[in-house]
């Protein structure tokens, strides 16, 4: 998945060979998850980079996933080669809370105090 231009600083220099290692040599190309990111497989996943995806039909692109979503997190047992299915499914949670804190914060007026919509969320 593409860094948003706001979070590239977050990712340390060396990103792209971190990542490539990951998908790569670790991975050896083939998705590395196995269920736990909220699909239906029950084993590892057979997505494979480059060729059709099993389920979705649409090219597999590898991508790496934090799984403490913690950028500056770059522990190989915090990394993990996804698809981008499983990396979706696995997200999810975090891109609907993510995506609800951006619509509420076009609801405020400028000089309008914020509510937080769960505790722990920015104002």
């Amino acid at each position: 998945m593409p860094i948003r231009p706001e979070m590239r600083a977050r990712y340390p220099r060396d990103w792209p060979q971190i990542s490539r290692r990951i998908r790569f040599e670790r991975a050896g190309g083939r998705c590395e998850y196995d269920g736990l990111c909220g699909r239906r497989h029950v084993s590892r996943c057979t997505a494979v980079h480059g060729e059709p995806h099993p389920v979705t039909g649409s090219r597999v692109v590898l991508t790496v996933a934090h799984l403490d979503d913690v950028p500056e997190n770059c522990a190989d047992d915090n990394l993990a080669a996804m698809c981008q299915a499983c990396h979706l499914a696995y997200d999810a949670v975090l891109h609907a809370r993510t995506a609800a804190w951006t619509r509420a914060a076009r609801l405020v007026t400028p000089g309008q105090t914020a509510i937080p919509l769960v505790e722990g969320d920015p104002a």
